[in-house]
């Protein structure tokens, strides 16, 4: 299993990489939709890492796995 350190410093670490991502000039095109994946990447660490999801009820997994997929989509199509 992976510990929670493991999960805070690949959350630390993505947090940069959006950081570095948002100053960056090459991919302009591509900035809003590289952050809006990071962003779910680290909600999807937060939620089964840190508010114990991963031992829930398998309906509240799929409500949230849902949840971030839909929100990913439509917020991308909508940019």
């Amino acid at each position: 299993m992976i510990s929670n350190l493991k999960v805070l410093i690949i959350l630390i670490i993505l947090t940069i990489i959006s950081a570095l991502v948002a100053f960056n000039s090459f991919i302009m095109n591509y900035i809003s939709e590289i952050i809006i994946v990071l962003a779910v990447l680290k909600f999807y660490g937060v939620v089964f890492y840190f508010m114990e999801l991963r031992k829930a009820h398998s309906f509240w997994k799929l409500s949230i796995l849902l949840f971030i997929f839909l929100f990913g989509i439509i917020t991308i199509n909508i940019l």
